[in-house]
């Protein structure tokens, strides 16, 4: 099963048709979760979580009810706690339910110190085994994760950029067959690699690493895409 989470980020970051995209995973059998507030603004896309996890200090009693009377299971957290939500959920959705996968949307945008949360929070030892099986996606970002090995990166539509980004130190990172190659690099503190591309001919390029997290960046250009 694949798993689908809606957070409280702005939705001024959300995909074109994310209610589309929504309704359609759901409709295909995956877990549909709501994170805190996105429990709610799920609701008020018309759509039904699955599973809410937050303390939900935010919403009105009235707000709490309403996602108590249509979400058959709600994971209360306490304000004072050292997993932020967002890692609470991502722990869950794999240990509790056992998900193949998991696409994270309203993750970026607003508040600065959530967005960093959620893009660094796979650093932490006890999130490192589900960083590759993650994706957070907004109106023109994707990012994946990859601890070291080998990864063939895909190309994706509508997706011109991408940026390789080591979250930590680094040892003996390439990026072979991309627009930019790099070769044998080591860096003690965290770099992105801008503004790649895949060569016109392929459909994807080899990165590999010894040591460190990387993420994956895949972007575009509003001007070019806001109508999509």
């Amino acid at each position: 099963m694949k798993a689908v989470a809606l957070l409280g980020g702005p939705k001024a970051e959300w995909p074109q048709n994310l209610r589309q995209k929504l309704l359609h995973a759901q409709e295909m059998g995956q877990l549909l979760v709501g994170v805190d507030r996105g429990s709610l603004l799920l609701l008020e896309l018309g759509l039904k979580p699955d599973l809410a996890i937050g303390d939900f200090d935010s919403l009105k009693a009235s707000e709490l009810g309403e996602l108590e009377k249509n979400c058959p299971d709600i994971r209360y957290s306490v304000p004072e706690k050292d997993d932020t939500d967002s890692e609470l959920m991502v722990k869950t959705v794999f240990k509790a339910y056992q998900v193949q996968s998991l696409t994270i949307y309203g993750a970026t945008g607003g508040r600065l110190d959530h967005y960093l949360i959620n893009l660094m929070m796979f650093l932490a030892p006890g999130m490192r085994p589900f960083a590759e099986k993650v994706r957070i996606c907004d109106r023109q970002n994707e990012i994946r994760f990859f601890n070291p090995g080998k990864h063939e990166i895909e190309r994706l539509s509508d997706f011109p950029y991408i940026g390789i980004w080591n979250l930590e130190a680094v040892q003996n990172l390439n990026i072979i067959g991309a627009k930019y190659e790099l070769r044998h690099f080591n860096s003690s503190y965290p770099i992105m690699w801008g503004s790649n591309e895949f060569k016109p001919a392929s459909s994807s390029f080899t990165l590999t690493s010894d040591q460190g997290m990387l993420a994956v960046v895949y972007s575009r250009d509003l001007k070019k895409y806001d109508n999509i």
